[in-house]
């Protein structure tokens, strides 16, 4: 893959930054940095995170009304909300995921209801709409709106996404706000919106359809069936199983996993819910839980555990509900789900997991804005960023509904940024972009990125990238290195469109996007076993 060989090594979201945040930070503290008055010493603690509901002047004004629409996956719940979004005069979708957020938009612009999409990657601006779809982190908490939306609220403990939830159940200003999600959240947002002065109603749904445990686990591969999805956490174990089930001759398997580009997860979802298709087994990790309609019969469990990004862990409870409450789609040719898996030892797990109710949400996801920093900056003079952070966290005081969200990989990228002439503003925006330093070649395209930035205050694509160069991977490492390009290219139109006129060539990144994924779907088809032409009888004989 000779796309990347100019990627030099060098040696060294998605919030929005707002005056008001701004303003109301300052009016907020107590304690830390000195600033003299009339009346003498006025003490200033930026660390001081025990009132975030504050940050949100707009929201504040407001009397909102806040519906929790709480139940299992497919029970209506999200429906119910999309539908009183679709009734109001303006309006905000916020979900986890792009594809979530592709997929209301597109439903409300069928719906003649004009809607915008913004994400981290995407900006589609529709005439004349007064509604939006995002994902999370891109809310913007200083519009009012008549209807709110924010999907998959339980999200709000996530260790790593959590204060993006928290900041748009605090800092939305709509009249209404509905949450949808898992019944675990209920008490904590009940908690945190105890001092905000919204009216709160819970609504709660029951399944649409049947969801079966079975009694046994799959005897044999040859038990594989039209229908069903095999889960399993791993590349390497998705491939290898895509060729056990494939060999068998009878079934072909469409995959989807976090890593492949969305228009790639989406398009091999399509393939697998078309009836007239014969890609019909999925072999998917847990990217299935959230954002993709799959018309799946039953939920197949290879294994029960997964690595983190830490460690190897077993499944929680609501990730085996999330994951298994995919089978019997409502309205799909399977009305009834069924769940099992491939060892008999993990079938108590599965059975318990779902009929139990998933432990109670204790504390939401909380980070200190840009703003906070920087006045806490002013007092740590020739320290970086990194510093600062670390600094920071370490001193910041919550409340007890609230934790700091992991800040690891902020903290890695910080790193870098601080061997750069580069402003503390501009280091958190990369801090806050989607890269994975443990990925190397994502690691070297933000590094230089960062490095020409400073450099010049213009990047531009040609001097990492030649086009032309990309080709259908013939390996599995060839095909992680293609959708580590992707995620290279994914950051590049990210920074586009925060620093525009420093990252000019948006197009061109995003149209060599647009080629990597089509090679990469070129790679899944060609892995694809056809299968054998059915010989005649009388062939068989002959032969």
């Amino acid at each position: 893959m000779a796309s990347f060989l100019l990627l030099r090594r060098s040696t060294v979201s998605h919030t929005f930054f707002s005056n008001a945040n701004f303003a109301a930070s300052i009016c907020i503290y107590t304690t830390s940095r000195q600033f003299s008055s009339s009346t003498g010493t006025v003490k200033i603690d930026f660390t001081d995170l025990t009132r975030p509901h504050t940050w949100y002047p707009a929201a504040r004004r407001k009397k909102r009304n806040v519906f929790l629409h709480v139940g299992p996956t497919n029970s209506g719940k999200t429906y119910s909300a999309l539908k009183r979004l679709e009734q109001s005069s303006s309006g905000v979708y916020c979900g986890p995921l792009r594809l979530l957020a592709w997929e209301v938009a597109k439903r409300l612009n069928k719906a003649n209801v004009p809607c915008d999409l913004i994400t981290g990657q995407e900006k589609e601006i529709v005439d004349g709409a007064r509604h939006k779809a995002v994902t999370v982190e891109m809310a913007d908490v200083s519009h009012d709106y008549d209807c709110a939306v924010i999907d998959e609220i339980q999200m709000i403990g996530c260790r790593s996404r959590g204060f993006s939830f928290t900041r748009a159940l605090l800092g939305i200003p709509a009249d209404e706000l509905h949450l949808c999600g898992d019944a675990a959240a209920v008490p904590l947002i009940q908690e945190i919106l105890s001092v905000t002065g919204d009216n709160i109603e819970v609504q709660y749904y029951d399944r649409l359809s049947p969801l079966v445990p079975s009694k046994i686990p799959l005897r044999s591969f040859s038990d594989i069936r039209t229908g069903d999805c095999i889960v399993t956490f791993s590349r390497r174990n998705i491939y290898k199983l895509k060729k056990r089930i494939e060999d068998d001759g009878r079934h072909l398997c469409s995959v989807v996993y976090g890593s492949l580009p969305p228009e790639t997860r989406t398009r091999q979802a399509t393939m697998f819910n078309d009836e007239s298709s014969e890609f019909d087994v999925l072999v998917a990790s847990d990217a299935i839980g959230m954002g993709l309609n799959l018309n799946i019969s039953r939920i197949i469990f290879s294994e029960m555990e997964k690595f983190d990004g830490l460690e190897m862990r077993p499944l929680s409870v609501p990730e085996i509900k999330q994951i298994a409450g995919r089978a019997g789609r409502y309205g799909s040719k399977f009305p009834v789900g069924e769940v099992t898996c491939l060892d008999k030892k993990d079938l108590p797990l599965i059975h318990s997991s779902l009929n139990c109710p998933s432990p109670i949400l204790e504390s939401a996801g909380l980070f200190p804005t840009f703003d906070l920093l920087y006045m806490y900056s002013r007092s740590h003079v020739n320290v970086g960023l990194c510093q600062i952070l670390e600094e920071f966290v370490e001193n910041a005081k919550l409340s007890e509904n609230y934790f700091i969200t992991n800040c690891e990989e902020m903290l890695k990228v910080a790193a870098v940024l601080d061997e750069l002439p580069i402003s503390l503003h501009d280091k958190y925006l990369f801090c806050l972009s989607p890269a994975d330093m443990n990925d190397e070649i994502l690691s070297q395209g933000l590094t230089q990125f960062a490095c020409q930035y400073a450099k010049n205050r213009i990047v531009r694509l040609k001097e990492i990238f030649t086009p032309g160069t990309l080709k259908v991977p013939k390996t599995q490492a060839e095909l992680k290195e293609l959708e580590s390009i992707h995620k290279v290219l994914e950051l590049y139109v990210w920074l586009s469109f925060r620093l525009d006129d420093s990252f000019p060539d948006r197009d061109l990144a995003a149209s060599q996007k647009s080629i990597c994924g089509m090679l990469i779907e070129d790679f899944l088809e060609r892995l694809g076993f056809q299968k054998p032409i059915p010989i005649p009888k009388r062939l068989k004989q002959i032969r």
